[in-house]
């Protein structure tokens, strides 16, 4: 029995083709997909080719499937943001951040003495 790719599949393909608005990709199942440009990266793509590459094996989710062409949309991206979501260490990545008690006190109280070392270094 022959595997068929369904929608929701992680998959690996092959980059058979490059074009400014996405790559073509051969499937598992020999059919034939599109990876288009605005699901290779959740960063600006200037050029599909700084990403992917012919001939190039990458993995991909099924984000749709055309019944009639048998054509599949596929997503770079989806697979990648799903890796960084489990790497992220903190929701809120000020909550990292932790105050010293003094806060700026000791800036504040050093603060005269500098102005004065600088004054006095322009004056000699």
């Amino acid at each position: 029995m022959e595997y068929r790719v369904k929608t929701g599949d992680i998959i690996d393909v092959t980059i058979t083709g490059i074009q400014p608005y996405g790559a073509f990709a051969s499937l598992p199942d020999h059919t034939s997909g599109l990876i288009h440009i605005s699901e290779i990266s959740d960063k600006f793509v200037r050029s599909v080719e700084s990403f992917v590459h012919v001939g190039e094996v990458i993995r991909v989710k099924v984000i749709d499937i055309d019944e009639e062409s048998h054509q599949a949309k596929l997503s770079l991206k989806a697979v990648h943001t799903a890796k960084r979501k489990y790497k992220r260490a903190y929701k809120n990545q000020r909550e990292k951040i932790q105050e010293t008690p003094l806060g700026f006190n000791p800036l504040k109280e050093k603060l005269p003495e500098w102005i004065a070392q600088g004054i006095k270094k322009e004056e000699e």
